[in-house]
């Protein structure tokens, strides 16, 4: 149960629009919205039965949500070497002398500002495409959204070079997340890695 005077307020408000989206309810066939953004937020209050078997109170997106936690350092370093690359490929031979005398810290933040502006757009395609289909999936199958994308969306992106064209990166996957992994019955079923399917894919 939340605590916060704010989580609970958040709380109230996802109880009163619940029975719009329950059996029954006008927004019906949009539960599994709802239901990924409750138990995103808050603590299930039911235990997973089927496959992957954690059989506790923590379910399958908490578990998720670690890995894309130990993932972040992965994507941060990416970041900051994409950035790096770029400005040592970029920087004129008579202007290396004044990159190499500038501050240490000036040149990482120059780095991370490169590498953030070549790599978010990458992030924000792979999340926005690949949530959409999921959605579609889990609306149509009428199952909550599959909770492993939170790790694929981070997957992808690091499995793909930094100068690639987004259009590329929205096709690859949705090749992925169908072909990888939806049309096996989704996250525990799948026989290939989603993330390593959209590469083989573009490659």
């Amino acid at each position: 149960k939340p605590t916060m005077p704010k989580m609970i307020f958040l709380r109230k408000q996802l109880d009163k629009v619940e029975k719009h989206f329950v059996k029954g309810g006008k927004f019906e066939k949009l539960h599994p919205l709802y239901d990924a953004i409750d138990t995103f937020l808050f603590v299930p209050g039911y235990k997973t039965e089927n496959g992957p078997h954690v059989r506790d109170s923590i379910d399958l997106k908490r578990s998720m949500i670690f890995v894309v936690l130990a993932l972040l350092p992965c994507l941060l370093f990416g970041i900051y070497n994409t950035g790096y690359q770029s400005n040592l490929l970029y920087t004129f031979e008579g202007s290396k002398e004044l990159y190499s005398q500038a501050p240490l810290i000036s040149n990482i933040l120059n780095d991370l500002w490169v590498g953030l502006i070549t790599v978010l757009p990458i992030v924000i395609v792979v999340y926005s495409v690949g949530g959409i289909c999921e959605a579609i999936f889990s609306i149509v199958r009428k199952h909550e959204i599959n909770e492993g994308f939170l790790v694929t969306g981070m997957l992808i992106p690091l499995t793909l070079p930094p100068d690639i064209p987004l259009w590329m990166v929205g096709v690859a996957t949705v090749f992925g997340i169908v072909i990888g992994k939806e049309i096996f019955g989704g996250t525990g079923f799948n026989v290939f890695n989603p993330a390593l399917i959209a590469r083989a894919f573009l490659f």
